[in-house]
């Protein structure tokens, strides 16, 4: 479709200005001006005014704004009526509707407030600290360090409630920062957070007028009631005034607003080595590995007994994990992490029988792989405990969940390469926990004790020098291009004796149901829809074809004889025969992909 066949060409010509003006200055609003041109050219509707276009996608308020001043100029110009807005159009027909005449003068529309946040609130602290940065760089801050910079510059706790009956902290002040696009999040998985170029205007003003004043008294909010002198309280109306009209002078001289960007930092992932006797090893349980509804405590206690506290919280993926807690809480803080832990390269997915055949049968069980193999983790360990499922006397039943379970076993095993351990019952994985607990700290740290029945008994030290070393992944050197898993793989490969790890709450946001999946990740699950397709086979398709758009191109680019084999035919150079892929199961993925 050309510019010219656009319903709406000035404001398409428009927003192309605009468009290439941010690309000139590299600005970070490039990418939702190109989303609001692609939805303006699209558009079939015509508009009067441009603020009826606020209904298409990546076109604000803002944007719609400049959009009507450019209107304005164009009409002065060319000595044409400027539309009414929508709004005036629809209050002048309901006034004549009520038998108001039309020759009375309109009511003059009230200028917004410029948006002035109360002195050492949290939305001005947070202000104050986002303006530290660099404007003319790509700098941004974490939660954590923004929770830090902003802190002296706060009255209220960014982490504590003032309330202990509520749960609101000064970073709630957050969400009204975004909402008014003076903030914007950008990365993944871990967010860091920008001011907008409306944003970096708010702070320069906020800057000035505080500027020489002073900080224990100035208040931006003055309380009509309070016991303030009347000096007082008309300075500090000065003051506000005074913020706000600098504030709206700088303020017309913004592009708008600007919508979440991913970080593109493609620079390598430098690894930070971590020292052994900064951190012990901790196991991490599942809020629902419980022995029964009413009995939810006896594995923890159980594990108590054997010498290990677990600590129970709610998993994304597995059913326990591993990770090094640091002595000192604040050792991440300096390297601009969050949290005080780090993952460790081994997980437990833990099945009881009949759990295990009720997930093959609805899905779950391929589903719970999928997320383990996308979470990185390096050795999984696929725990199988026995239970009885089946009355003996039903022999043909047995053995049809015995050649399934078998079957799945095997699949584990040798496709996705997982460790299988069998227990007899819920005390003997108990048991595996605590003698994998041990051997952790014990490949890790220089001073754990081995494992013993009791804690009673005697401990052996280890040796001087662990076997295993812990080096920290920094979650800014991810990017879109360069995943967690492939940067991880790659260092694995030089260091097989290096555990690289990241923070426990950046891994839980990698591997989170609710995290938005990348397109290689939908694709992925798009392709192991078609029975047959297992994770392997989807990889190999995935690396051919990049996205769903190549692979159905490719189809269409092949007479319709041809497509059937198209997968099979491109798959016979893989020397791995479980990732090939037969002729028949092409034909089942050409009926999905290849019909046009």
């Amino acid at each position: 479709m050309n510019d010219s066949d656009c319903a709406n060409p000035l404001l398409l010509g428009w927003i192309k200005e605009i468009l290439d003006q941010a690309r000139e200055r590299n600005s970070k609003g490039t990418t939702v001006y190109k989303k609001a041109y692609e939805s303006m050219k699209a558009c079939p509707l015509v508009f009067q005014h441009p603020s009826e276009a606020q209904q298409l996608n990546g076109l604000g308020p803002k944007l719609c704004d400049r959009l009507t001043g450019k209107l304005r100029d164009y009409c002065d110009a060319n000595g044409l009526p400027m539309p009414e807005h929508p709004r005036a159009v629809a209050t002048s027909k309901r006034k004549s509707s009520d038998g108001i005449t039309e020759s009375q003068p309109a009511k003059k529309t009230r200028k917004p407030k410029t948006y002035a946040p109360a002195l050492r609130s949290g939305p001005y602290a947070l202000l104050l600290a986002l303006g530290g940065l660099d404007e003319n760089s790509n700098q941004s801050m974490t939660k954590a360090q923004l929770v830090e910079e902003a802190q002296p510059l706060c009255d209220n706790s960014f982490t504590v409630p003032p309330d202990p009956t509520k749960h609101f902290t000064a970073w709630n002040s957050m969400k009204t920062l975004i909402q008014k696009e003076l903030v914007y999040t950008q990365g993944h998985p871990l967010k860091r957070y920008c001011l907008t170029e409306e944003g970096w205007e708010v702070a320069k003003a906020i800057k000035k007028t505080a500027k020489g004043s002073n900080q224990n008294t100035l208040q931006f909010d003055v309380n009509p009631t309070a016991n303030n002198s009347g000096d007082a309280q008309r300075e500090n109306i000065a003051n506000r005034r005074d913020f706000e009209n600098l504030a709206g002078r700088e303020l017309q001289s913004t592009t708008g607003n600007i919508l979440d960007e991913d970080i593109t930092d493609d620079s390598t992932a430098t690894p930070i080595a971590i020292p052994p006797d900064s951190f012990t090893v901790e196991l991490i349980l599942d809020t629902r590995e419980v022995r029964t509804s009413k009995d939810r405590d006896y594995i923890s206690n159980e594990l108590i007994k054997k010498g290990i506290t677990p600590e129970v919280r709610a998993l994304e993926v597995g059913d326990t994990m591993w990770v090094a807690k640091f002595r000192d809480p604040t050792f991440l803080s300096k390297y601009g992490e969050e949290g005080s832990e780090i993952m460790l390269d081994w997980i437990v997915e833990r099945k009881r029988l009949d759990d295990l055949i009720a997930s093959i049968k609805d899905g779950r069980f391929h589903e719970q792989k999928f997320r383990l193999r996308r979470s990185g983790i390096k050795n999984v360990i696929y725990l199988i405990e026995e239970f009885t499922v089946i009355h003996e006397g039903n022999a043909a039943m047995a053995a049809k969940y015995n050649d399934m379970v078998a079957s799945a076993v095997a699949q584990t095993q040798v496709v996705n390469g997982y460790f299988v351990k069998r227990t007899k019952n819920l005390d003997d994985t108990i048991r595996y926990l605590a003698r994998m607990t041990f051997l952790l700290r014990n490949m890790y740290s220089a001073d754990s004790p081995s494992p013993s029945s009791s804690p009673s008994q005697p401990q052996h030290r280890s040796p001087a020098t662990p076997s295993h070393t812990l080096s920290l992944l920094p979650t800014r050197h991810f990017s879109p291009s360069k995943s967690y898993t492939e940067a991880v793989a790659d260092l694995r490969a030089q260091n097989p004796n290096v555990t690289y790890g990241l923070t426990f709450p950046t891994f839980c946001a990698i591997a989170s149901k609710s995290e938005a999946l990348t397109l290689r990740d939908i694709f992925l699950k798009m392709l192991m829809c078609t029975k047959g397709v297992s994770g392997d086979k989807a990889l190999e398709i995935q690396r051919q074809w990049p996205t769903p758009q190549t692979f159905v191109r490719a189809f269409e680019a092949l007479d319709p004889k041809d497509r059937e084999t198209m997968v099979s035919d491109r798959m016979t150079h893989l020397m791995v025969g479980r990732k090939k892929i037969a002729k028949i199961l092409s034909k089942k993925i050409a009926e999905v992909w290849g019909e046009v």
